[in-house]
């Protein structure tokens, strides 16, 4: 009995390490034919072919900064009170003309003093001119002697130089009395009255900001290797994403003649710093923007793009195709099917394709999918996709 119980476990323990082992088989077996699929496997993708493309490079700016160097303070040449503002915030006025009038009580009165000492340095001339002439006649006949001729000649002199100064101090009168009318130092708008009608202001205090906005400036910081392709004069153009946002500063909205998201503006770039013969790792690039239809003020805007008016043939692929936000690599499909991710270096952009500087070249195939999951050597089959598989 006890070798029969022995002989059953020995059984049990055989057929248990057997079923272990056949388990052990047949996983290995799917293992296998599950790599044999995979390797056989291709993934269907859609690419584009790199080639040669008319770009106008654009740049899509978070937000521009515009500022004038075209602005300048009205100022109070003298004392005095306003007595009338002939501006209003806002509008237009030309260099030289009057937006501000002043009174100094005190300059009328200082002028008929000053009439008062020309009539009576004019009275004290006329009597030395005659006296030195008398005087002048006894001399030629030796009726007076040197000296009182001396003091006679002095005494007419010194009455031509106090009728001048006299007329000195009246003329400077005139030019504060002229001062009274306080005038627009540039062409542009009234942006700011510092001072209200009635108000008493000291000689030197601002009374108003004009500004001129037809011409505004932004600045980049570019890469040499990117402003070198650019040039003082080359010419973009610029426009916003968001027209809520193009709002007159000081409180006023659009001028006539909105376009809201289709309004463009001409852009020249008006300077590069450093030069671009001199050595440097990062340029700033200033732009100037075209603002005779009034719209933009000095202020910052968000969502701008920037659109180079130059066509230039590049060498392209779908921005798509960039597998990181830096644009550094892509996924080659290489003659064998396969996938090969390359280290690329790229330019200009237009928003829909970039340009290769290197690491691909010229009638390679890159892939446009969604790139998660894929990896050097895995076998696709691609299709060509926006006109390049023609």
């Amino acid at each position: 009995m006890k070798k029969l119980y022995m002989l059953g476990l020995v059984l049990i323990l055989l057929f248990a390490v057997a079923m272990i082992g056949y388990g052990a088989w047949l996983n290995k077996s799917g293992e296998n034919q599950i790599t044999e699929r995979m390797s056989n496997r291709t993934i269907p993708l859609q690419g584009a072919k790199a080639q040669m493309r008319d770009m106008h490079p654009t740049l899509f700016l978070e937000t521009v900064n515009l500022y004038s160097n075209d602005m300048a303070d009205a100022i109070a040449l003298i004392d005095g009170r306003i007595e009338d503002i002939k501006v209003s915030k806002n509008s237009n006025v030309h260099k030289g003309e009057v937006i501000f009038t002043l009174v100094n009580d005190e300059i009328p009165l200082k002028i008929q003093q000053a009439d008062s000492s020309i009539a009576k340095a004019e009275a004290q001339l006329a009597n030395a001119k005659n006296n030195y002439a008398r005087y002048t006649r006894l001399r030629e006949r030796d009726a007076t002697s040197i000296e009182k001729f001396d003091e006679a000649q002095m005494a007419y002199f010194a009455s031509e130089a106090a009728l001048k100064e006299a007329q000195t101090i009246k003329e400077q009168l005139l030019v504060q009395s002229a001062r009274q009318d306080v005038l627009a130092p540039i062409d542009g708008e009234i942006l700011i009255l510092y001072r209200q009608q009635g108000a008493y202001v000291q000689a030197g205090t601002p009374i108003a900001l004009v500004g001129n906005f037809n011409e505004l400036l932004f600045s980049l910081p570019v890469e040499d290797r990117h402003a070198q392709r650019f040039s003082p004069g080359d010419r973009a153009q610029l426009s916003f994403t968001n027209n809520q946002i193009l709002r007159k500063a000081y409180d006023t909205d659009y001028a006539a003649g909105n376009r809201g998201d289709a309004q463009v503006f001409d852009v020249t770039i008006k300077e590069i710093v450093p030069e671009l013969d001199e050595p440097a790792s990062l340029r700033k690039v200033i732009f100037e923007v075209d603002n005779r239809v009034g719209l933009l003020e000095q202020q910052t805007y968000t969502g701008a793009k920037l659109v180079s008016e130059d066509t230039r043939r590049l060498l392209a692929v779908p921005l798509a195709a960039m597998i990181d936000t830096n644009r550094s690599a892509v996924f080659v499909v290489t003659g064998e099917g396969t996938l090969e991710r390359r280290a690329v270096r790229t330019g200009a952009d237009d928003g829909v394709y970039v340009e290769i500087l290197s690491g691909v070249g010229a009638g390679e195939t890159v892939v446009t999918s969604a790139s998660e999951g894929l990896e050097n050597g895995t076998k696709v089959t691609v299709t060509l996709v926006g006109g390049d598989g023609k």
